[in-house]
């Protein structure tokens, strides 16, 4: 169907046509507005040439098959003009906000698929049927490809609005840079640099690893388009330390409390507590366990009895054999239950703040203790009654009594006191907290958090024997001492002098690893993510931006969206990014 109707307003038209159909009749898209491909006709907005007045001549007919949002798939027909004078050629500017030059899948298109897996976390085969049902069909390798150049185009929107970005942070004071990086098995490092402040993903890299000459130049270009950050907040690695000292000189730098904390306890527990690991693999107990749980499954009916109250009153000290009764099965179930739900101790932050297999040890011994209690009572003078309590207490029985295991656990118990002590001076990840990983400490002052570390710190020197056996943990305070108590800074923006505190733990950039993994989980349906990470364009994390409305404002710098914001950008320039992402996967 040729629209022959005024220059440049066929698109349009059949647009409007389609919106109105829409709302008209629910379900009616263009698919059954247009069996047939619609034919619209572009041609240059200018009627003279600029440089010289001159009228321009036909210099050719082109046709394409275009797909959009608007309107699903149709052939564009453009004609081209030139100056007969200067040779300049000119093209439709609409044909150019719709699709990338030598593009068939139109801004719009390449918005969709990109926010759908993305954002939404689709799969392809989702993408392509969200796709489908508003007339515009891809296969399941275009929707990768499309999404590819989704992030293409915002990492170049991203980068070209750095300036204003500059100006962004600057108005609220400049930013405090938060760096880090994930990788999984074999992967490369995906390392960000975040802003503390704003939240926003400033600038993204992937390394083989986190090596001081690799991060020197990610470390430079964030220094070239943002200036100097008013502080730094990251982790131990050497790397990252030796590279911040060497671009960022002078400038305030801190430790993330909850690394610093997690490798000291690290040092302090690992050894013993992989010992006691591998001590209670070797004699097997929880496969033990296991094995006469499902035995006593068989002989009772768990759902049906009261299993909940007894493991409370395990856990609170309270339990009392003679509330249970004549149901020595029941009871041995309820024992071997409790014993294997050691997991639930925990709060969430893993070792060295949880500590399991010690939780699991001294359970069994609890349940040991209490059955030496009961195993020789015969509730109903029948000696058999107890036979369950001597065969879990059998199995408790080598373990309990082991001296390695024992002195391990007294070792380790001796030393998680202090090492706890340490955690509740600092006000992080609190034994009585619950907050996990995602705890970003107690919002106490930082003064009197240096204060009772200092009182920690004297407490520790103040017993020789003590101080003997702590030493790499005073070595690694004084160390670190200086990188982990921060000031408020104090910032000058428009409004005045304002002070900003730095976040005490870089928590910020683990959570937002830990949202990308998930997203990344979701949309793979894969428990490893190796692949994906090296399947993902570096800039991958920025589309985490979009949810900022002021970064938004920035980016489309006066578009009403990204797609118009899109149409902005060199289509050369993006095939060029294109094309290096092809070539050097570990790299972008």
């Amino acid at each position: 169907m040729p629209w022959t109707g005024k220059k440049n307003s066929g698109f349009t038209a059949l647009k409007l046509l389609k919106d109105f159909v829409d709302r008209l009749i629910a379900g009616a898209g263009a698919g059954a507005l247009f069996p047939k491909t619609p034919t619209v006709h572009f041609s240059p907005e200018t009627h003279k040439c600029p440089a010289c007045g001159s009228k321009p001549h036909v210099l050719k007919t082109r046709e394409k098959t275009v797909v959009t949002m608007d309107i699903g798939a149709f052939r564009a027909r453009e004609t081209v003009l030139f100056c007969p004078h200067d040779q300049t050629v000119f093209t439709s500017e609409q044909l150019r906000s719709l699709v990338p030059e030598r593009g068939t899948f139109g801004f719009d298109v390449i918005v969709e698929a990109g926010l759908a897996l993305f954002a939404r976390c689709r799969n392809n085969q989702e993408v392509m049927k969200e796709l489908a049902a508003k007339n515009v069909f891809v296969s399941e390798r275009e929707v990768s490809y499309l999404g590819r150049k989704f992030i293409v185009y915002l990492a170049l929107a991203h980068r070209q609005s750095q300036p204003r970005l500059r100006d962004l942070m600057a108005r609220r004071g400049g930013y405090i840079l938060h760096v880090d990086g994930t990788c999984e098995g074999d992967s490369p490092n995906l390392f960000c640099g975040l802003d503390g402040i704003s939240e926003l993903v400033l600038d993204t890299i992937k390394i083989p690893s986190e090596k001081k000459e690799l991060l020197i130049p990610f470390f430079q270009r964030i220094k070239e388009q943002y200036g100097e950050p008013k502080a730094l907040v990251h982790d131990m690695g050497r790397g990252i330390i030796a590279a911040v000292e060497e671009v960022f000189p002078g400038v305030a730098d801190f430790i993330c409390h909850f690394h610093f904390l997690r490798d000291l306890g690290k040092d302090l527990l690992l050894d013993e507590y992989t010992a006691l690991q591998q001590r209670l693999r070797k004699l097997d107990v929880r496969s033990l366990l296991r094995q006469r749980a499902k035995y006593l499954e068989q002989k009772i009916d768990p759902a049906s009895h009261e299993l909940d109250e007894i493991m409370a009153s395990l856990e609170s000290g309270t339990w009392q054999a003679t509330s249970l009764e004549h149901i020595p099965l029941i009871t041995t179930y309820a024992l071997i239950h409790w014993v294997l739900e050691y997991p639930r101790q925990s709060n969430g932050y893993g070792f060295p703040f949880d500590r399991p297999h010690l939780d699991f040890y001294r359970r069994l011994q609890k349940v040991h203790r209490l059955l030496e209690e009961i195993m020789d009572v015969h509730l109903r003078g029948i000696t058999k009654d107890n036979k369950p309590f001597f065969q879990v207490y059998r199995t408790f029985k080598e373990a309990v009594e082991d001296k390695r295991l024992n002195d391990l656990a007294a070792s380790l118990e001796r030393k998680a006191k202090v090492f706890d002590k340490l955690r509740t001076a600092m006000r992080i990840a609190l034994p009585e907290s619950k907050n996990g990983i995602n705890d970003n400490g107690d919002d106490a002052d930082m003064k009197s958090i240096e204060e009772k570390v200092t009182a920690f710190r004297r407490w520790l020197v103040s017993d020789v024997r003590r101080k003997s056996m702590y030493t790499k943990m005073l070595e690694q305070l004084d160390k670190y001492w200086v990188k982990l108590f921060a000031d408020p800074l104090p910032v000058i923006t428009p409004e005045g002098v304002l002070y900003i505190q730095p976040q005490r733990t870089n928590n910020i950039l683990e959570r937002f690893f830990r949202g990308e993994k998930r997203r990344g989980r979701k949309k793979s349906g894969m428990a490893s993510l190796s692949k994906v990470l090296k399947a993902a364009l570096a800039d991958t994390p920025l589309v985490q931006n979009l949810k900022n409305c002021a970064y938004m404002d920035v980016i489309l710098n006066g578009c009403s969206s990204l797609a118009g914001r899109f149409s902005q950008i060199d289509a050369n320039l993006v095939q060029k990014e294109m094309e290096n992402a092809q070539q050097f996967p570990a790299k972008f």
